[in-house]
């Protein structure tokens, strides 16, 4: 299979679960790979046999900022779930980083892999 990916999406969006938090912008980075099979796509040069990156960009930024969020957890698995319910894709792989978080290191996050129903891993 193959892979389409973004690394580092920026997105500034409410959160956190202090209450200093719950007031302020922070920036997330978001690195996502979406596995799937290119070969059409490839062969007839056509966006619409792909996974555009660019939709997928909008559409995460979009679910992140919709509504504050306290956990990165939470982004993350939302933004799998989205993900894997609206793009041809079997197997989605997410890392959220929040730079800042703790000022002793350059960043802190998650990463989850998940699964279209009936693929398993």
């Amino acid at each position: 299979m193959d892979i389409v990916f973004i690394k580092q999406l920026q997105v500034d969006t409410v959160i956190g679960v202090y209450d200093w938090e719950k007031t302020i912008k922070q920036r997330l980075l978001l690195d996502i790979s979406l596995t799937t099979d290119l070969r059409a796509a490839a062969r007839s040069d056509d966006i619409r046999l792909t996974l555009d990156y660019a939709v997928i960009s909008e559409k995460v930024i979009s679910l992140i900022t919709v509504q504050p969020i306290e956990l990165i957890e939470t982004v993350a698995e939302r933004v799998a779930e989205m993900l894997l319910k609206e793009f041809a894709t079997s197997q989605v792989e997410i890392r959220v980083c929040k730079p800042g978080a703790v000022a002793q290191a350059a960043t802190v996050g998650v990463q989850i892999t998940r699964f279209a129903p009936g693929v398993s891993g």
